[in-house]
């Protein structure tokens, strides 16, 4: 396929409004193992604001183009490509994907649910396989535990409350405000805090009748994992998903050792390469959770793709609630 594209590039470090321009350029070609996709719709992401700011743990040589997951249409394949067809609604995950066509490793790419919209589509592969990850994987989430999520009203906090919910757990949400409040409830938080409202190790203990979190979802770092350490149960597990509260704590080695629990890392980006059978069950397993209706992104908005750059600032504000899209072609 020849000719040219639209995309959006970054071509100097800043803002998303300031960074972003609109380019036409050449479209580009799959080579062996990979497949070139029309892109349906892009789910806005956190690491999308820091790859427009430089400050994002990967950072592409300019111009480059943030977006790091899409759903679309295969429209062609590179050689050795097997499985999959020109014409397949499929759901995929790599940075450079805020354009009207994207070349992505076919090892990246797999079926999109069809119970799922283009907009809920986009957004399951980064933050629902960070939280299966995270609870599954490296927490072993079981039924009947308690689980504190924090930041639960963001894309990744509202995957991990709906996974949580649909394995079982009892999910205690924490929110930024009580307008929040609501979209946690419907993913199925039993418990619901709003942050700067109240003292969460506190709440915490006395929703679980002083028994604590047995797992902690936290993405945020800083004084929301300090609050962690106070409320965790005895064996509990806290996974560091993240720091998009812009303070990396450090580790209280002393408190881990006489309250007797865990801190998990989980960095998701690092199983595709090292741990791709782990991929591939997390993938089948949110492919029948959505097709059952047990989990389904919750969309905050949906905007056109010439308006890219306002889905990224409005994400950088914080006030979103859920996945912010940005719609490519119909």
């Amino acid at each position: 396929m020849t000719g040219t594209m639209r995309a959006w590039r970054v071509t100097t470090l800043g803002e998303p409004s300031e960074a972003l321009q609109l380019d036409e350029i050449e479209t580009p070609q799959p080579g062996p193992g990979e497949v070139l996709i029309r892109t349906r719709a892009v789910s806005a992401n956190f690491p999308d604001v820091l790859l427009c700011r430089g400050l994002y743990q990967v950072r592409p040589e300019l111009p480059f183009s943030p977006g790091i997951e899409l759903v679309g249409d295969v429209v062609a394949l590179g050689d050795g490509v097997e499985g999959m067809s020109v014409g397949d609604r499929v759901i995929g995950s790599k940075i450079g994907v805020l354009a009207e066509l994207a070349v992505l490793p076919a090892s990246d790419v797999w079926p999109a649910p069809p119970a799922l919209t283009d907009a809920e589509a986009s957004g399951l592969t980064v933050a629902y396989q960070t939280a299966w990850f995270a609870l599954h994987r490296r927490a072993e989430l079981k039924p009947g535990e308690w689980l504190l999520v924090h930041a639960a009203a963001g894309g990744v906090g509202l995957a991990a409350v709906q996974l949580g919910d649909a394995a079982g757990a009892r999910v205690i949400a924490v929110v930024g405000s009580e307008a929040k409040a609501a979209v946690a409830r419907a993913a199925g938080a039993e418990v619901v805090l709003v942050r700067g409202e109240t003292d969460i190790a506190a709440a915490v203990k006395t929703a679980t009748g002083g028994h604590g979190a047995d797992v902690v979802f936290d993405p945020v770092g800083g004084d929301a994992f300090m609050a962690s350490t106070k409320c965790i149960a005895f064996e509990g597990r806290i996974v560091v998903v993240g720091f998009a509260g812009g303070e990396i704590q450090s580790l209280p080695a002393g408190h881990v050792l006489v309250k007797n629990y865990s801190v998990l890392g989980l960095h998701w980006g690092m199983y595709p390469g090292i741990r791709p059978d782990l991929v591939d069950a997390a993938r089948a397993d949110l492919a029948r959770l959505a097709e059952e209706g047990a989990i389904a992104p919750v969309v905050d908005r949906v905007v056109p793709f010439d308006s890219a750059p306002e889905a990224l600032t409005a994400l950088a504000g914080g006030a979103t609630v859920g996945r912010v899209v940005i719609e490519v072609a119909a």
